[in-house]
């Protein structure tokens, strides 16, 4: 493994070497990787992830998210989601014509798929491509304490590989998550090597700004530019650090209130033209409506209001942004 990642680098410093400086951050990825990026556009179309609203059906999750003024829904379509897995065939159906009902436009969803061979999560596929949806978050990825991490890498690299020819057939796009913590992506610099694997068109990275933060610090803008051309959709929450319980953590904020600076991502979206579908989460005190509960402590109406509020922080922050 280590002789073919070494010949790897070699050929592409010998690539690089080549180019003009101004050109040197683009062009070391292929440029099959540029295929999937649609004309920028101005406008935001803000889909609020449903494991917020996991205490309402179908027909009143819909009918709030389009009262609140989301364009669409990332619907949880994973276990202790708003349609299990192995439910989707009868119940993904049902939550995309509530969708409609109410002109939100069904396009993305949050999975635990990352298997080709595992027949639940085929079908999972399967029936969203029926059903018109176009992006889905996969499972995360963890790195084995008894192989070397860029073993790992390329272990995963084959395994997005073979997603990506399934998503291509039914005309997919699979997006990995940078989370916080001991997950593959997590510092970011360790995603290129993986999806470099792939042709980067039916396969990509969610990038979740406040993860970013979380583990770049200020050096969150190096990680934006190295991933910026495998981005296929977007989270958008913010946090801060504070102490529970006497140790350091990240805790979840409204968006403006944390650490996340909106208004410099924004400017760099724009500048790098990235235009794609975005998640909306609040992951801060709901009521248990951040956890995803099917039962919350407070008024629904209280979870409404500061959902708008967010979404409106949204809109304005990247209107103002240049």
């Amino acid at each position: 493994m280590k002789k073919n990642i070494s010949n790897y680098d070699r050929r592409n410093f010998m690539k690089l070497a080549t180019m003009a400086g101004a050109a040197l951050p683009l062009m070391a990825f292929d440029k099959a990787m540029f295929n999937s990026i649609t004309p920028f556009k101005n406008s935001l179309e803000v889909n609020l992830f449903s494991k917020h609203l996991q205490f309402l059906d179908y027909n009143d999750m819909s009918e709030a998210a389009a009262e609140m003024g989301f364009d669409g829904l990332d619907l949880t379509v994973r276990p202790q989601g708003h349609v299990l897995p192995e439910k989707v065939a009868d119940d993904l159906p049902k939550a995309v014509a509530a969708m409609k009902k109410y002109g939100l436009n069904p396009k993305m969803m949050t999975t635990n798929v990352l298997d080709v061979e595992n027949k639940e999560q085929r079908t999972v596929l399967e029936t969203a491509s029926k059903l018109g949806l176009s992006h889905y978050r996969t499972g995360w990825l963890t790195y084995p304490e008894n192989r070397e991490i860029s073993e790992s890498q390329t272990i995963y690299g084959q395994q997005f590989r073979n997603l990506e020819v399934f998503n291509k057939n039914l005309g997919l796009i699979g997006c990995y998550q940078n989370h916080a913590g001991n997950h593959v992506g997590a510092p970011i610099w360790d995603l290129p090597p993986i999806l470099e694997a792939t042709k980067n068109v039916h396969m990509g990275c969610q990038y979740d700004i406040r993860h970013a933060v979380v583990e770049g610090g200020s050096s969150w803008e190096l990680g934006l530019r190295l991933i910026r051309p495998f981005i296929k959709s977007i989270v958008i929450k913010d946090f801060k650090w504070g102490t529970v319980n006497g140790q350091w953590k990240p805790i979840n904020t409204m968006l403006g209130e944390g650490m996340v600076d909106f208004d410099r991502y924004f400017a760099l979206l724009k500048k790098y033209k990235i235009n794609v579908p975005i998640s909306l989460h609040l992951e801060y005190d709901l009521g248990g409506a951040e956890h995803g509960a099917t039962k919350i402590t407070i008024d629904k109406k209280v979870v409404f209001a500061q959902m708008k509020k967010d979404l409106k922080f949204l809109k304005e922050a990247w209107q103002r942004a240049e």
